[in-house]
Protein backbone atom coordinates (compact mmCIF):
# COMPACT_ATOMS: atom_id res chain seq x y z
CA UNK A 1 0.00 0.00 0.00
CA UNK A 2 1.24 3.46 -0.34
CA UNK A 3 3.02 5.17 2.32
CA UNK A 4 2.18 9.07 2.85
CA UNK A 5 4.69 9.76 5.98
CA UNK A 6 7.86 10.94 4.70
CA UNK A 7 11.20 11.29 6.49
CA UNK A 8 13.91 14.04 5.59
CA UNK A 9 17.42 13.77 6.51
CA UNK A 10 18.59 17.62 7.92
CA UNK A 11 21.94 18.48 6.92
CA UNK A 12 23.60 22.04 8.18
CA UNK A 13 26.80 22.49 6.11
CA UNK A 14 29.65 24.65 7.04
CA UNK A 15 32.73 25.75 4.86
CA UNK A 16 36.26 24.61 6.37
CA UNK A 17 37.24 27.75 8.36
CA UNK A 18 40.89 27.27 8.50
CA UNK A 19 42.07 29.76 5.52
CA UNK A 20 40.18 32.51 6.82
CA UNK A 21 39.76 32.63 10.47
CA UNK A 22 37.00 35.17 11.84
CA UNK A 23 35.16 35.51 8.59
CA UNK A 24 33.51 31.91 8.35
CA UNK A 25 33.79 31.39 12.59
CA UNK A 26 33.31 27.36 12.72
CA UNK A 27 31.88 28.03 16.44
CA UNK A 28 29.36 30.21 15.44
CA UNK A 29 28.18 28.37 12.36
CA UNK A 30 28.17 25.04 14.25
CA UNK A 31 25.64 26.49 17.10
CA UNK A 32 23.98 28.11 14.41
CA UNK A 33 23.51 24.62 12.67
CA UNK A 34 22.65 23.00 15.66
CA UNK A 35 20.09 25.37 17.21
CA UNK A 36 18.28 25.59 13.15
CA UNK A 37 18.26 21.55 13.41
CA UNK A 38 16.56 22.06 16.47
CA UNK A 39 13.84 24.68 15.65
CA UNK A 40 12.84 22.66 12.46
CA UNK A 41 12.43 19.44 14.19
CA UNK A 42 10.64 20.97 17.04
CA UNK A 43 8.16 23.00 15.05
CA UNK A 44 7.84 21.82 11.53
CA UNK A 45 7.34 18.11 12.76
CA UNK A 46 4.04 16.85 11.96
CA UNK A 47 1.87 13.22 11.41
CA UNK A 48 3.29 12.88 7.82
CA UNK A 49 6.42 14.66 8.45
CA UNK A 50 9.74 13.81 10.55
CA UNK A 51 13.13 14.64 10.40
CA UNK A 52 16.55 12.89 10.91
CA UNK A 53 19.31 14.59 12.52
CA UNK A 54 23.26 13.73 12.05
CA UNK A 55 23.38 13.04 16.29
CA UNK A 56 26.07 10.12 16.59
CA UNK A 57 27.52 10.38 13.25
CA UNK A 58 29.60 13.84 13.14
CA UNK A 59 30.87 15.12 16.38
CA UNK A 60 29.71 18.26 15.98
CA UNK A 61 26.06 17.30 13.74
CA UNK A 62 27.51 19.72 11.08
CA UNK A 63 28.91 18.31 7.96
CA UNK A 64 31.82 20.45 6.61
CA UNK A 65 34.28 17.99 5.40
CA UNK A 66 34.07 15.55 2.20
CA UNK A 67 35.44 12.83 4.33
CA UNK A 68 32.39 12.56 6.55
CA UNK A 69 29.98 12.34 3.52
CA UNK A 70 30.32 8.46 3.20
CA UNK A 71 28.99 8.16 7.16
CA UNK A 72 26.06 10.37 6.58
CA UNK A 73 24.65 8.96 3.72
CA UNK A 74 25.43 4.81 5.06
CA UNK A 75 23.04 6.93 8.33
CA UNK A 76 20.24 8.56 5.90
CA UNK A 77 20.09 4.75 4.35
CA UNK A 78 19.87 3.17 7.50
CA UNK A 79 17.17 5.78 8.61
CA UNK A 80 15.20 5.36 5.20
CA UNK A 81 15.13 9.18 4.50
CA UNK A 82 12.69 9.94 1.38
CA UNK A 83 14.68 13.17 0.84
CA UNK A 84 17.81 15.48 2.30
CA UNK A 85 17.51 19.34 3.25
CA UNK A 86 20.68 20.76 3.05
CA UNK A 87 21.02 24.01 5.32
CA UNK A 88 23.75 26.60 4.69
CA UNK A 89 24.81 26.99 8.48
CA UNK A 90 27.42 29.77 7.47
CA UNK A 91 28.47 29.78 3.32
CA UNK A 92 28.30 25.61 3.79
CA UNK A 93 30.56 23.68 1.72
CA UNK A 94 29.41 22.94 -1.76
CA UNK A 95 31.82 19.83 -2.91
CA UNK A 96 30.18 17.84 0.23
CA UNK A 97 26.87 18.75 -0.73
CA UNK A 98 26.80 17.86 -4.28
CA UNK A 99 28.79 14.35 -3.04
CA UNK A 100 25.74 13.66 -0.81
CA UNK A 101 23.36 14.73 -2.45
CA UNK A 102 24.88 12.96 -5.57
CA UNK A 103 25.54 9.78 -3.31
CA UNK A 104 21.78 10.01 -1.51
CA UNK A 105 20.06 9.54 -4.64
CA UNK A 106 16.60 11.80 -2.93
CA UNK A 107 14.97 15.07 -3.56
CA UNK A 108 17.24 17.58 -1.90
CA UNK A 109 15.89 21.06 -0.59
CA UNK A 110 18.10 23.86 -0.22
CA UNK A 111 17.90 26.62 2.10
CA UNK A 112 19.92 28.64 4.63
CA UNK A 113 19.08 31.06 7.37
CA UNK A 114 19.07 35.25 7.28
CA UNK A 115 22.44 35.96 8.12
CA UNK A 116 22.41 38.40 10.81
CA UNK A 117 24.18 41.87 10.48
CA UNK A 118 28.10 42.97 9.88
CA UNK A 119 29.54 42.99 13.69
CA UNK A 120 28.99 46.93 15.15
CA UNK A 121 32.99 47.19 15.96
CA UNK A 122 34.62 45.72 13.33
CA UNK A 123 31.89 45.23 10.40
CA UNK A 124 32.85 40.85 10.47
CA UNK A 125 30.06 38.71 8.95
CA UNK A 126 30.14 35.47 10.12
CA UNK A 127 28.22 33.44 8.19
CA UNK A 128 27.34 34.62 4.22
CA UNK A 129 24.87 31.97 4.51
CA UNK A 130 22.98 33.56 1.32
CA UNK A 131 26.59 33.89 -0.29
CA UNK A 132 26.65 30.03 -0.02
CA UNK A 133 23.64 29.06 -1.14
CA UNK A 134 24.47 30.71 -4.76
CA UNK A 135 27.64 28.07 -4.57
CA UNK A 136 25.61 24.86 -3.21
CA UNK A 137 23.37 25.64 -5.74
CA UNK A 138 25.57 25.54 -9.12
CA UNK A 139 27.73 22.57 -7.47
CA UNK A 140 24.40 20.64 -7.72
CA UNK A 141 23.60 21.73 -11.17
CA UNK A 142 26.98 20.71 -12.32
CA UNK A 143 26.42 17.36 -10.59
CA UNK A 144 23.13 17.02 -12.13
CA UNK A 145 21.49 16.66 -9.14
CA UNK A 146 17.50 18.59 -9.31
CA UNK A 147 16.97 20.35 -6.31
CA UNK A 148 14.14 22.45 -4.61
CA UNK A 149 14.67 25.64 -3.08
CA UNK A 150 13.29 27.98 -0.44
CA UNK A 151 14.03 31.60 -0.56
CA UNK A 152 16.97 32.64 2.07
CA UNK A 153 14.54 33.51 5.19
CA UNK A 154 14.55 33.56 8.76
CA UNK A 155 13.86 29.97 10.61
CA UNK A 156 10.49 31.10 11.93
CA UNK A 157 9.60 32.66 9.02
CA UNK A 158 6.02 31.14 7.59
CA UNK A 159 7.55 30.94 4.28
CA UNK A 160 10.40 28.14 5.60
CA UNK A 161 7.36 26.58 7.06
CA UNK A 162 5.16 26.29 3.74
CA UNK A 163 8.73 25.73 1.80
CA UNK A 164 9.09 22.45 3.50
CA UNK A 165 5.72 21.20 3.32
CA UNK A 166 5.40 21.41 -0.47
CA UNK A 167 9.19 19.36 -0.42
CA UNK A 168 7.24 17.02 2.24
CA UNK A 169 4.40 16.44 -0.47
CA UNK A 170 6.60 16.16 -3.58
CA UNK A 171 9.06 13.84 -2.04
CA UNK A 172 5.94 11.30 -0.52
CA UNK A 173 4.76 11.82 -4.63
CA UNK A 174 8.48 10.88 -5.85
CA UNK A 175 8.53 7.61 -3.46
CA UNK A 176 5.09 6.72 -4.39
CA UNK A 177 5.51 7.14 -7.91
CA UNK A 178 8.35 4.80 -8.49
CA UNK A 179 8.23 1.37 -7.97
CA UNK A 180 4.60 1.92 -8.04
CA UNK A 181 2.24 -1.79 -8.62
CA UNK A 182 -0.61 -1.21 -10.31
CA UNK A 183 -3.49 -4.18 -10.57
CA UNK A 184 -4.99 -4.32 -14.18
CA UNK A 185 -8.12 -5.95 -14.09
CA UNK A 186 -9.77 -6.78 -17.08
CA UNK A 187 -9.41 -4.88 -20.56
CA UNK A 188 -9.99 -1.37 -21.78
CA UNK A 189 -13.85 -1.16 -23.54
CA UNK A 190 -13.17 -1.93 -26.81
CA UNK A 191 -14.38 1.54 -28.28
CA UNK A 192 -11.84 3.24 -25.72
CA UNK A 193 -8.80 3.76 -27.76
CA UNK A 194 -8.16 6.87 -25.91
CA UNK A 195 -6.80 4.91 -22.73
CA UNK A 196 -4.59 2.74 -24.44
CA UNK A 197 -1.06 2.29 -22.27
CA UNK A 198 2.15 1.00 -22.80
CA UNK A 199 3.04 -1.35 -20.41
CA UNK A 200 6.75 -2.17 -20.93
CA UNK A 201 7.20 1.69 -21.65
CA UNK A 202 5.86 2.80 -18.17
CA UNK A 203 8.18 0.02 -16.51
CA UNK A 204 11.42 1.29 -18.20
CA UNK A 205 10.33 4.83 -17.74
CA UNK A 206 9.03 5.13 -14.17
CA UNK A 207 9.34 1.81 -12.43
CA UNK A 208 5.52 1.31 -12.52
CA UNK A 209 4.46 -2.06 -12.91
CA UNK A 210 1.18 -3.71 -14.10
CA UNK A 211 -0.14 -6.70 -12.29
CA UNK A 212 -2.97 -8.75 -14.67
CA UNK A 213 -5.71 -9.84 -12.76
CA UNK A 214 -7.88 -12.83 -14.94
CA UNK A 215 -11.56 -11.65 -14.85
CA UNK A 216 -12.02 -15.46 -14.39
CA UNK A 217 -10.09 -15.27 -10.85
CA UNK A 218 -12.47 -12.50 -9.90
CA UNK A 219 -15.85 -14.33 -10.69
CA UNK A 220 -14.46 -17.57 -8.89
CA UNK A 221 -13.27 -14.63 -5.81
CA UNK A 222 -16.59 -13.04 -5.77
CA UNK A 223 -18.78 -16.31 -5.72
CA UNK A 224 -16.69 -17.49 -2.60
CA UNK A 225 -17.11 -14.15 -0.75
CA UNK A 226 -21.22 -14.10 -1.76
CA UNK A 227 -21.05 -17.63 -0.77
CA UNK A 228 -19.45 -18.16 2.77
CA UNK A 229 -19.11 -13.90 4.30
CA UNK A 230 -23.02 -13.66 4.65
CA UNK A 231 -23.02 -11.78 7.72
CA UNK A 232 -20.38 -9.22 6.67
CA UNK A 233 -21.80 -8.86 3.30
CA UNK A 234 -24.91 -8.15 5.30
CA UNK A 235 -23.39 -5.39 7.66
CA UNK A 236 -22.32 -3.95 4.57
CA UNK A 237 -25.68 -4.19 2.80
CA UNK A 238 -27.66 -2.05 5.61
CA UNK A 239 -24.61 0.14 5.01
CA UNK A 240 -25.23 1.68 2.17
CA UNK A 241 -28.84 1.51 2.75
CA UNK A 242 -28.07 4.02 5.55
CA UNK A 243 -25.61 5.68 3.17
CA UNK A 244 -27.76 6.45 0.01
CA UNK A 245 -31.05 6.85 -0.95
CA UNK A 246 -31.04 3.67 -3.03
CA UNK A 247 -33.21 2.70 -6.00
CA UNK A 248 -34.98 -0.41 -6.26
CA UNK A 249 -32.16 -2.47 -8.79
CA UNK A 250 -29.62 -1.10 -5.88
CA UNK A 251 -31.66 -2.30 -2.90
CA UNK A 252 -31.88 -5.86 -4.30
CA UNK A 253 -27.81 -6.09 -5.48
CA UNK A 254 -26.67 -4.26 -2.21
CA UNK A 255 -25.06 -7.19 -1.00
CA UNK A 256 -23.57 -8.48 -3.95
CA UNK A 257 -22.21 -4.44 -4.24
CA UNK A 258 -20.48 -4.59 -0.94
CA UNK A 259 -19.31 -7.84 -1.97
CA UNK A 260 -16.72 -5.57 -4.21
CA UNK A 261 -15.29 -3.76 -1.28
CA UNK A 262 -14.19 -7.35 0.75
CA UNK A 263 -13.34 -7.89 -3.25
CA UNK A 264 -11.32 -5.49 -3.66
CA UNK A 265 -9.57 -5.12 -0.43
CA UNK A 266 -8.65 -9.06 -0.71
CA UNK A 267 -6.97 -8.07 -4.04
CA UNK A 268 -4.69 -5.08 -2.74
CA UNK A 269 -3.26 -7.31 0.03
CA UNK A 270 -2.92 -10.42 -1.82
CA UNK A 271 -1.54 -9.14 -5.19
CA UNK A 272 0.59 -6.19 -3.03
CA UNK A 273 -0.98 -3.62 -5.08
CA UNK A 274 -0.82 -0.01 -4.95
CA UNK A 275 -3.76 1.14 -6.61
CA UNK A 276 -6.44 -0.69 -9.04
CA UNK A 277 -6.91 0.06 -12.51
CA UNK A 278 -10.23 -1.49 -13.81
CA UNK A 279 -12.99 -2.72 -16.16
CA UNK A 280 -16.62 -1.85 -14.80
CA UNK A 281 -19.29 -1.62 -16.43
CA UNK A 282 -19.24 -4.17 -19.11
CA UNK A 283 -17.07 -7.62 -18.21
CA UNK A 284 -17.90 -7.24 -14.16
CA UNK A 285 -21.81 -6.76 -14.43
CA UNK A 286 -22.22 -9.84 -17.32
CA UNK A 287 -19.96 -12.25 -14.76
CA UNK A 288 -21.68 -11.27 -11.07
CA UNK A 289 -24.89 -9.69 -11.54
CA UNK A 290 -23.77 -6.39 -10.11
CA UNK A 291 -21.77 -3.35 -10.96
CA UNK A 292 -18.82 -2.22 -9.05
CA UNK A 293 -18.72 1.72 -9.21
CA UNK A 294 -20.44 2.51 -4.95
CA UNK A 295 -17.65 0.39 -4.26
CA UNK A 296 -15.10 2.66 -5.82
CA UNK A 297 -16.54 5.51 -3.29
CA UNK A 298 -16.56 3.56 -0.55
CA UNK A 299 -12.72 2.27 -0.74
CA UNK A 300 -11.49 5.59 -1.71
CA UNK A 301 -12.51 6.63 1.74
CA UNK A 302 -10.55 3.90 3.39
CA UNK A 303 -7.31 4.66 1.35
CA UNK A 304 -7.85 2.38 -1.47
CA UNK A 305 -7.18 3.77 -5.43
CA UNK A 306 -9.36 2.71 -7.97
CA UNK A 307 -9.79 4.03 -11.39
CA UNK A 308 -12.60 2.59 -13.97
CA UNK A 309 -12.37 1.87 -17.33
CA UNK A 310 -8.91 0.36 -17.05
CA UNK A 311 -7.76 4.06 -17.64
CA UNK A 312 -4.06 2.95 -16.06
CA UNK A 313 -2.20 6.84 -16.96
CA UNK A 314 -5.90 8.29 -14.52
CA UNK A 315 -5.09 5.86 -11.64
CA UNK A 316 -1.50 7.18 -11.96
CA UNK A 317 -2.67 10.83 -11.98
CA UNK A 318 -4.40 9.42 -8.91
CA UNK A 319 -1.93 8.05 -6.83
CA UNK A 320 0.12 11.41 -7.58
CA UNK A 321 -2.56 13.78 -6.65
CA UNK A 322 -3.18 11.74 -3.40
CA UNK A 323 0.37 11.79 -2.82
CA UNK A 324 1.13 15.30 -3.09
CA UNK A 325 -1.87 16.02 -0.59
CA UNK A 326 0.13 13.45 2.13
CA UNK A 327 -2.63 11.13 2.12
CA UNK A 328 -5.25 13.82 3.23
CA UNK A 329 -7.94 14.24 0.72
CA UNK A 330 -9.08 11.37 -1.57
CA UNK A 331 -8.53 11.95 -5.32
CA UNK A 332 -11.54 12.33 -7.76
CA UNK A 333 -12.14 10.84 -11.32
CA UNK A 334 -14.08 13.08 -12.45
CA UNK A 335 -14.01 13.83 -16.52
CA UNK A 336 -14.94 16.77 -18.80
CA UNK A 337 -18.21 16.47 -20.23
CA UNK A 338 -20.46 19.30 -20.82
CA UNK A 339 -19.77 23.19 -20.97
CA UNK A 340 -22.40 24.89 -18.40
CA UNK A 341 -25.92 25.99 -20.12
CA UNK A 342 -25.37 29.47 -19.17
CA UNK A 343 -21.97 30.13 -17.48
CA UNK A 344 -18.96 30.64 -20.11
CA UNK A 345 -15.65 29.01 -18.29
CA UNK A 346 -17.65 26.45 -15.90
CA UNK A 347 -17.53 23.10 -16.93
CA UNK A 348 -19.05 19.51 -15.74
CA UNK A 349 -16.70 17.28 -14.71
CA UNK A 350 -18.40 14.16 -14.54
CA UNK A 351 -18.28 10.38 -13.83
CA UNK A 352 -20.78 7.60 -13.77
CA UNK A 353 -20.80 7.14 -10.30
CA UNK A 354 -17.76 6.34 -8.21
CA UNK A 355 -16.97 10.14 -6.42
CA UNK A 356 -15.15 9.29 -2.76
CA UNK A 357 -18.51 9.31 -0.37
CA UNK A 358 -17.04 11.69 1.62
CA UNK A 359 -16.70 14.25 -1.64
CA UNK A 360 -20.21 14.60 -1.74
CA UNK A 361 -22.26 17.75 -1.00
CA UNK A 362 -24.11 17.07 2.20
CA UNK A 363 -26.80 19.55 1.77
CA UNK A 364 -27.75 17.97 -1.15
CA UNK A 365 -29.63 14.38 -1.68
CA UNK A 366 -26.84 11.45 -2.01
CA UNK A 367 -28.17 8.73 -4.06
CA UNK A 368 -28.05 5.05 -5.17
CA UNK A 369 -29.21 4.61 -8.86
CA UNK A 370 -28.58 1.81 -10.76
CA UNK A 371 -26.03 0.25 -8.65
CA UNK A 372 -23.78 3.80 -9.10
CA UNK A 373 -23.41 6.38 -6.77
CA UNK A 374 -25.75 9.86 -7.45
CA UNK A 375 -24.50 13.06 -6.04
CA UNK A 376 -23.06 16.49 -6.56
CA UNK A 377 -18.71 17.14 -4.95
CA UNK A 378 -18.91 19.70 -2.37
CA UNK A 379 -17.56 23.29 -2.70
CA UNK A 380 -14.11 23.95 -3.05
CA UNK A 381 -10.91 24.44 -4.78
CA UNK A 382 -9.89 21.36 -6.56
CA UNK A 383 -6.46 20.60 -8.39
CA UNK A 384 -7.35 19.33 -12.18
CA UNK A 385 -4.23 16.85 -13.09
CA UNK A 386 -4.01 14.02 -15.99
CA UNK A 387 -0.74 12.18 -16.92
CA UNK A 388 -0.38 10.75 -20.81
CA UNK A 389 1.85 9.96 -23.52
CA UNK A 390 2.25 10.50 -27.15
CA UNK A 391 4.64 8.81 -29.28
CA UNK A 392 6.74 7.66 -26.41
CA UNK A 393 6.71 10.88 -24.38
CA UNK A 394 4.89 11.59 -21.08
CA UNK A 395 3.68 14.38 -19.51
CA UNK A 396 0.91 15.61 -17.09
CA UNK A 397 -1.07 18.82 -17.54
CA UNK A 398 -2.25 20.18 -14.33
CA UNK A 399 -4.30 23.53 -13.57
CA UNK A 400 -7.02 24.83 -11.00
CA UNK A 401 -10.73 25.47 -10.62
CA UNK A 402 -13.36 27.05 -8.38
CA UNK A 403 -16.72 25.01 -7.38
CA UNK A 404 -19.89 26.07 -9.49
CA UNK A 405 -23.48 25.64 -8.91
CA UNK A 406 -25.02 24.20 -12.03
CA UNK A 407 -27.90 21.65 -13.15
CA UNK A 408 -28.75 18.30 -11.69
CA UNK A 409 -27.43 15.83 -13.48
CA UNK A 410 -26.55 11.62 -12.71
CA UNK A 411 -23.68 10.18 -11.20
CA UNK A 412 -20.99 12.07 -9.31
CA UNK A 413 -20.26 15.72 -10.36
CA UNK A 414 -18.55 18.76 -9.85
CA UNK A 415 -19.44 21.77 -11.94
CA UNK A 416 -15.90 23.69 -12.50
CA UNK A 417 -14.91 27.00 -12.63
CA UNK A 418 -11.74 27.66 -14.59
CA UNK A 419 -10.21 31.16 -15.82
CA UNK A 420 -10.18 30.21 -19.26
CA UNK A 421 -12.50 27.35 -20.04
CA UNK A 422 -11.36 28.01 -23.83
CA UNK A 423 -7.85 27.22 -23.67
CA UNK A 424 -8.38 23.92 -21.50
CA UNK A 425 -11.04 22.27 -24.14
CA UNK A 426 -8.33 23.38 -27.09
CA UNK A 427 -5.48 21.51 -24.98
CA UNK A 428 -7.40 18.58 -24.49
CA UNK A 429 -8.38 18.37 -27.81
CA UNK A 430 -4.92 19.02 -29.46
CA UNK A 431 -3.84 16.69 -26.84
CA UNK A 432 -1.56 15.13 -25.80
CA UNK A 433 -4.03 14.70 -23.18
CA UNK A 434 -7.75 13.10 -23.08
CA UNK A 435 -10.74 13.90 -20.98
CA UNK A 436 -10.09 11.77 -18.48
CA UNK A 437 -8.95 14.08 -15.33
CA UNK A 438 -8.32 13.40 -11.68
CA UNK A 439 -9.10 16.42 -8.87
CA UNK A 440 -7.96 16.42 -5.62
CA UNK A 441 -9.52 19.36 -2.91
CA UNK A 442 -6.11 22.00 -2.57
CA UNK A 443 -4.11 23.85 -4.70
CA UNK A 444 -1.17 21.34 -6.07
CA UNK A 445 -0.42 22.58 -9.35
CA UNK A 446 3.24 24.19 -7.67
CA UNK A 447 3.63 21.04 -6.29
CA UNK A 448 2.65 18.74 -9.68
CA UNK A 449 5.40 20.86 -11.13
CA UNK A 450 7.92 20.40 -8.44
CA UNK A 451 7.42 16.62 -8.82
CA UNK A 452 8.36 16.69 -12.15
CA UNK A 453 11.99 18.03 -11.51
CA UNK A 454 12.97 14.73 -9.99
CA UNK A 455 10.68 12.37 -12.57
CA UNK A 456 12.81 13.66 -15.72
CA UNK A 457 10.43 11.34 -17.83
CA UNK A 458 7.67 13.17 -17.06
CA UNK A 459 7.08 16.92 -18.90
CA UNK A 460 5.11 19.19 -16.60
CA UNK A 461 2.17 21.16 -18.68
CA UNK A 462 -0.45 23.85 -17.33
CA UNK A 463 -2.69 25.78 -19.10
Amino acid sequence: MLDYKVRIGLVPLRRDCTPRPGQFNWEIAEERGRKTVAYIKEHYSTDNISFVDLKGVIDVEVLWSCNDVDKVAEHFRKEKVDAIFLIAANFGNEEAAGELAKKCKKPVLLWGPRDEAPDEGDGMRYTDSQCGLFGISRQLMRMNVPFTYIENCHVEDAALEKGIKRFASVACGVRNFSGMRIGQIGQRPAPFCSVICNEGQLMEEFDIHLVPINLALIQDRFNTIVNTRQKELEAGAQMLRNMYELDAASDETAKKQYAYVLLFKDLFEEFKLDAISSECWSALQLLVGAMPCTAYGILADEGYIISCENDVHAVMTQVLLKSLALGKKPPLFGEFTIRHPEEENVELLWHCGQFAYSARRTDKPCRCMNMRENFEAKKGHYTVARIDQDHGKYSIIAGECDSAEGPYTNGTYLWARFDDLNAWERKLVEGPYIHHVSEIEGSLTENVKEFCKYVPALKFETV
